[in-house]
């Protein structure tokens, strides 16, 4: 019995080292096992370690990455603007310049005939009673003809685009640019645009519609009502139309006397048809009172739009009126002069919008 029992534990003993020697919580020989435990412990802790590291290093080059990316973004952007405002300024440089050229084209011409125009030399018979009226000086002045229609078609042009472009943005874009026109890097607003856009077709239209009237001025050469007082012709043979030799007879061979008066009288003494104060006021304030009802569509007050739409359609009827009644024109040619001005602003008009 004590020989079995010895055997047994004699057996069981290494066994029970083994399973010591497995396990670090129960060391069965403390100083060995410690190591090994402590050592494993240190292996997991770098490679932890590590592995954070990684992740640190990971998440440090992505951000570095986000910053290089944020940076290039910021340069490719800042470089298509710039690009972008040198396309611009080149475009309204270009549109200035081509719209200065075709000004030009239709000034010059006005210019020429009113510098060194000579116009068609028309005979007359002494007995016309259509030649013979008064002089008298114009009731609208020439500045008050030209305040009333370019300054005042102008500022309200101006007005009106201002405002209207701002309520439009504030409404529906806040201060979002709808157009970016830009000249030497600064932006140009959306109204100073609009007022280029139609005070430029205000201008040219009344450059080309002068043009036509000189044209027909020159070509045509009749003479105006005041004719005969103004003129005070004097034939080649040295007689007058008192003569009676010169009645019912039509006399081209004659020149003008024109005592008291200037040469440009003289001159505009020939030039009847059409009337150019007619075809320039029915232009511009058939042009103004069309643009008002195309521009000013959400206005509230309408009855006020209606009251200067009249005013202005009613500035162009008397001012033609008035040519004939100061025996600046004959009827016919006041006629003309209003057609002439109203074709041309329905055209320019259509084309605005």
């Amino acid at each position: 019995m004590n020989s079995l029992r010895s055997t047994v534990v004699f057996d069981t003993t290494p066994l029970q080292r083994l399973e010591n020697q497995s396990s670090c919580s129960e060391p069965s020989s403390p100083t060995l096992n410690s190591e090994l435990c402590v050592g494993g412990d240190a292996r997991t802790v770098n490679i932890k370690t590590h592995a954070n590291n990684n992740n640190n290093n990971g998440l440090r080059n992505t951000a570095n990455g986000s910053i290089v990316n944020g940076n290039v973004t910021a340069v490719a952007v800042e470089a298509e603007k710039r690009e972008m405002e040198l396309y611009g300024t080149r475009k309204v440089c270009c549109r200035l310049l081509l719209d200065f050229l075709i000004l030009g084209c239709v000034g010059l011409p006005i210019m020429g005939f009113n510098l060194w125009g000579d116009s068609y030399k028309r005979g007359f018979f002494c007995n016309d009673d259509s030649l013979m009226h008064p002089y008298h000086e114009s009731t609208i002045p020439s500045w008050m003809l030209y305040f009333m229609c370019f300054v005042v078609p102008i500022t309200i042009i101006t007005i009106v685009e201002f405002f209207s472009t701002h309520l439009h943005e504030m409404h529906i874009f806040g201060n979002l640019s709808m157009n970016n026109y830009y000249l030497w890097h600064l932006e140009i607003p959306d109204w100073i645009v609009e007022c280029y856009k139609h005070n430029g077709l205000l201008i040219f239209g009344a450059g080309i519609c002068e043009l036509t009237t000189d044209i027909a001025k020159y070509s045509i050469g009749r003479l105006r009502p005041h004719f005969f007082a103004v003129c005070q012709p004097l034939m080649n043979d040295g007689t007058t139309c008192d003569d009676i030799q010169n009645e019912g007879r039509y006399i081209e061979d004659f020149t003008c006397r024109g005592l008291d008066y200037t040469p440009k009288i003289l001159k505009e003494a020939h030039l009847s048809f059409p009337s150019g104060h007619a075809s320039f006021t029915c232009f511009t304030m058939i042009y103004i009172a069309i643009y008002l009802h195309k521009r000013l569509t959400g206005l509230r007050m309408k009855m006020f739009k209606h009251l200067l739409q009249f005013m202005f359609l009613m500035f162009a009827w008397y001012t033609s009126l008035t040519r004939v009644s100061d025996y600046k024109h004959h009827w016919t040619d006041v006629l003309a002069g209003s057609l002439i001005g109203y074709l041309y602003a329905v055209i320019v008009t259509c084309s605005m919008w």
